[in-house]
């Protein structure tokens, strides 16, 4: 196995360590700004500013990347995202950082993320043999779970006592690996040139929507995961607002949920490179995602105490890496690598344009609707004694629908998708 996959993995080991210094440096930001603005929304507005180009710019940026060449797409991309990173850096040197250059930041670096994800699943496709996908997509949730474990912590730890400075210096010699490793000594291969080439841009994306159409599985799956991701967004724009404003939370409990968040995808992912492969991975996919929903919200809505928040996201996280892997392999296997660039970013576009909306929504939501209307409650209040009192409140309630609706979100489409089966020897 190591020897098949030896150029993959060096992609995904040296890839891997630049997005946990990417990931630090996104972390601090947002202990950075909520601490100095105390706004849900303002810290929210980081993630829109990330995914609104991503979403916008995502239909288009697939069906250039199946015609670039994929090394040098991820290159360009990496250079131009830490130009930004060091133009941040420079600016908190001379005390001129202010809220509105950490959004331009973002939105850079979203719209690189734009052009090289695609060419990145390309690539992955390219190097992994078709019998290693579900492992190599364990060892993707993996060096993601474990990020997710070093992040909260590492960059708690680093801001602490080093300030933001420190944290984007790691993030900027975590990416001169990974680019030097892509540089010099990782070869990905072309795919065959054909038709695609000669395409318009327009004629491309209408090739990808095309595609799609024609694939009402693949279709079902994405608008699933569209579905959940709104509501997986409005969590992560609550989540701050609720364990930095709690009196028996602060930043080492939202670094110790966060950190568990991760711990529980790292199991996850362990546990699912060990499993065969499911009799029917449709059917697997709309239970991790229910038992997901059905957990960590209620959990971190209805408790009062940190080790039930963390047990919540151990919970709600666990299935999440079992989830992933069984709609990459199907994914895979459905889409022709020559036409993996138009198609996942149709999909990114339609999978992805709900999170904009999700931090924007929980950001609003959060500052404007909870927490005002829990502020307003007496203390023999059923909403108080349900949820609490004082500022997070609001949030905890905001969790409690979140979870509501997710729950309603699995049970439609767990409807839907019944009628559909997946294995290795059946096509969608």
């Amino acid at each position: 196995m190591i020897k098949d996959l030896k150029t993959y993995i060096l992609l995904w080991g040296t890839q891997s360590l630049s997005a946990l210094g990417s990931g630090m440096t996104g972390y601090a930001l947002v202990l950075w700004l909520y601490l100095n603005s105390g706004s849900a929304l303002k810290t929210a507005l980081l993630s829109v500013c990330s995914y609104a180009p991503y979403v916008v710019m995502s239909i288009f940026a697939g069906a250039l990347s199946d015609k670039w060449n994929k090394k040098k797409t991820m290159l360009a991309c990496d250079c131009i995202a830490a130009l930004s990173t060091v133009s941040v850096f420079l600016l908190i040197k001379t005390g001129n950082l202010h809220t509105w250059h950490l959004y331009a930041a973002n939105v850079v670096n979203g719209l690189m993320n734009t052009v090289q994800q695609p060419a990145g699943e390309v690539a992955a496709t390219l190097l992994i043999p078709p019998k290693y996908y579900q492992k190599t997509s364990s060892m993707r949730s993996f060096s993601q779970a474990l990020n997710s474990i070093l992040t909260p912590v590492v960059a708690t730890a680093v801001f602490s006592f080093a300030g933001m400075e420190m944290i984007i210096a790691v993030d900027l010699a975590t990416f001169a690996i990974a680019f030097l490793a892509l540089f010099f000594f990782i070869r990905i291969p072309e795919t065959a040139a054909g038709t695609e080439k000669a395409e318009s841009l327009s004629a491309s994306v209408r090739v990808g929507l095309l595609w799609l159409k024609n694939k009402p599985l693949i279709l079902n799956l994405i608008l699933y995961l569209s579905c959940i991701n709104l509501m997986a967004s409005t969590y992560d724009a609550a989540l701050p607002a609720m364990l930095l404003s709690k009196s028996n939370g602060g930043k080492t409990v939202l670094g110790l949920v966060n950190a568990c968040v991760g711990a529980a995808s790292l199991a996850g992912s362990m546990i699912t490179a060990l499993l065969p492969a499911p009799k029917n991975r449709v059917k697997a996919i709309s239970i991790a995602l229910l038992i997901s929903m059905s957990t960590e919200n209620f959990m971190l809505a209805l408790g009062s105490h940190p080790a039930i928040w963390c047990t919540g996201a151990v919970l709600g996280w666990i299935v999440i890496p079992y989830m992933d892997a069984n709609i990459d392999v199907i994914f895979r296997t459905e889409i022709p690598p020559a036409m993996q660039g138009r198609v996942y970013s149709c999909r990114n576009t339609l999978q992805f344009f709900t999170i904009p909306i999700g931090f924007l929504l929980g950001g609003v939501l959060t500052d404007n609707v909870f927490e005002p209307f829990l502020s307003r409650q007496g203390t023999d209040s059923f909403f108080v004694s349900v949820f609490g009192s004082g500022k997070g409140s609001g949030a905890a309630m905001m969790f409690f629908v979140i979870g509501i609706v997710g729950v309603l979100i699995c049970l439609v489409f767990n409807h839907i998708l019944k009628k559909y089966e997946w294995c290795e020897n059946t096509k969608a």
